[in-house]
């Protein structure tokens, strides 16, 4: 053989070649809901792998339980509850919902926290699509939430002699009506990171939307003995038709017409921040 007489050999590059599993067959990737499944078992075991994080994030329903109990029971005047309604049934329907508030916003510092450690980098370099990683990211804090409401409920009736007359299927109810508003909520703040990425704005913007949210509802006292200022303010809140709703169902009197509006609101809350939330993550990580 003699080599060509002129110029030099074209490189011989390997055709492209699919990857193979383990059975030499070709990878086409895992489908979406396993992507979700496996991301979210990630996220859980993160949050639960040190035991001095899980037992604060486990003590902290029974905190608020007896610190807000305590503290709004003593001063909230009982001729403005419902008739034969101790505060505790009064308070625990709307702590569902509220606490949410906190577990949303943890969940947007976390992802913002992720993206400026490089986590998100390394994710977004995976043959995975990325609202997988931010559906992951939800259904873990959602999840714990719910366990942290569950615990909540256990410490009222065994602590507090909980015993609402909706029962145990209202009470079911209203745990599910919260898990519902609290993933709406959660992307909410998931969209606010995704834009924002930065954990000090993420976290600034927590604590500022956090206090009036809870506090400036109908969450902790009855509307009609607050300051008229503070009534409007309440009646426009779109948490206190979440807290009504919830607190309906514990109670046994749950309104078909709120609780539907607490749904749709929910809902429409959702589909806005996921639509944001994709958007947003889907942007380049640099510039």
């Amino acid at each position: 053989m003699t080599a060509p007489a002129h110029g030099t050999a074209a490189p011989v590059t390997a055709p492209d070649v699919p990857a193979r599993d383990a059975d030499g067959e070709n990878w086409r990737g895992s489908g979406p809901v396993t992507q979700v499944l496996v991301l979210t078992r990630r996220a859980l075991w993160s949050q639960f792998a040190d035991r001095r994080v899980l037992v604060i994030k486990l003590l902290q329903p029974l905190l608020l339980l007896v610190v807000l109990g305590q503290l709004f029971g003593s001063m909230v005047d009982p001729g403005l509850l419902p008739s034969g309604v101790p505060y505790m049934e009064f308070l625990l329907p709307a702590l569902l919902v509220t606490s949410g508030i906190g577990s949303a916003a943890a969940s947007g510092a976390i992802l913002s926290r992720d993206m400026e450690n490089g986590m998100t980098a390394r994710l977004r370099s995976l043959p995975i699509a990325l609202s997988s990683v931010l559906f992951a990211r939800c259904c873990a804090d959602v999840a714990r939430a719910c366990v942290q409401m569950v615990i909540m409920v256990v410490c009222a009736w065994a602590l507090f002699g909980y015993s609402p007359p909706g029962g145990v299927a209202g009470t079911a109810a209203a745990l599910a009506l919260a898990a519902f508003v609290i993933w709406a909520l959660t992307w909410v703040f998931l969209a606010l990171s995704c834009w924002l990425r930065s954990l000090d704005a993420m976290q600034s913007i927590a604590g500022v939307a956090t206090f009036p949210l809870m506090f400036g509802s109908s969450a902790f006292a009855p509307v009609d003995g607050m300051p008229f200022w503070l009534q409007l303010i309440a009646r426009a809140n779109p948490l206190s038709y979440a807290v009504d709703a919830a607190r309906g169902l514990c109670l046994g009197t749950p309104g078909a017409a709120g609780l539907l509006g607490a749904l749709a609101a929910s809902a429409g809350v959702a589909a806005v921040g996921i639509l944001l939330a994709v958007r947003g993550f889907r942007r380049p990580l640099v510039g």
